[in-house]
């Protein structure tokens, strides 16, 4: 085989290898549910606290 083949080959594997490794850790970050997003009843709370800790 010539070289070029050899590398055209490796570096196609290479990129088969992390797109399934992509497409599964895709799929374990989806399985985690739904993205909630931060409550905003903690936003004054914390406002407070650097306040308290600045001063």
């Amino acid at each position: 085989m010539d070289r070029s083949k050899i590398v055209a080959i490796v570096t196609g594997a290479i990129a088969v290898v992390l797109s399934l490794a992509y497409l599964v850790v895709v799929q374990l970050l989806d399985m985690r549910g739904e993205m909630v997003p931060a409550p905003i009843g903690w936003i004054p709370l914390m406002n407070a606290i650097v306040q308290v800790l600045v001063h």
